[in-house]
């Protein structure tokens, strides 16, 4: 075991990661053409609007089943389907005495979820990119834990970025 050490640190391991890019930033842009028509940006266009994804914080108030990692996994799912997206995977970690985190790769982004079950309360970040619409998500947690105290606030992530004009 005379590479236990690199093991640790991951060195050698086939994770599926790809290295850090680490041109600067303007390096980095330089060498990508965003304008090019023949690619596919999945770029989101709303009235004249170009951004990479709509991220959605979702508080989920006087909800219940927030301590249930498979409940919290299934809400995943189902948001997954109302949304239109692509899962690639799920990670839950539930802590003693109580509450759960969790988050969903999906080839648009992710959700993720930290919630404090003792008061009701679960923090659900939705982002999405392309075709995919992450406002469906909101009726999906209100089932999935029994309440219409929902709140939600939108951030165009990536507004301003890319013009329509440029974009087209």
């Amino acid at each position: 075991m005379k590479d236990a050490n690199l093991f640790q640190l991951g060195i050698g391991l086939e994770t599926g990661a790809h290295a850090e890019d680490t041109r600067s930033q303007s390096a980095a842009l330089a060498t990508r053409d965003v304008f090019d028509d023949d690619r596919e940006d999945h770029f989101v266009r709303r009235d004249g609007v170009v951004f990479a994804g709509t991220h959605l914080i979702i508080e989920v108030v006087n909800g219940h089943g927030l301590d249930e990692e498979p409940r919290i996994q299934q809400a995943f799912r189902d948001c997954v389907d109302e949304c239109g997206a692509t899962l690639l995977h799920i990670h839950t970690h539930k802590f003693s005495p109580q509450g759960v985190s969790g988050v969903a790769v999906l080839a648009e982004s992710h959700i993720s979820v930290h919630t404090w079950p003792e008061i009701g309360y679960g923090a659900f970040d939705v982002f999405m990119c392309g075709d995919a619409d992450p406002w469906a998500a909101v009726g999906v947690l209100q089932r999935a834990f029994g309440t219409q105290d929902v709140r939600v606030k939108e951030l165009l992530r990536g507004e301003g970025l890319v013009t329509e004009s440029q974009a087209a």
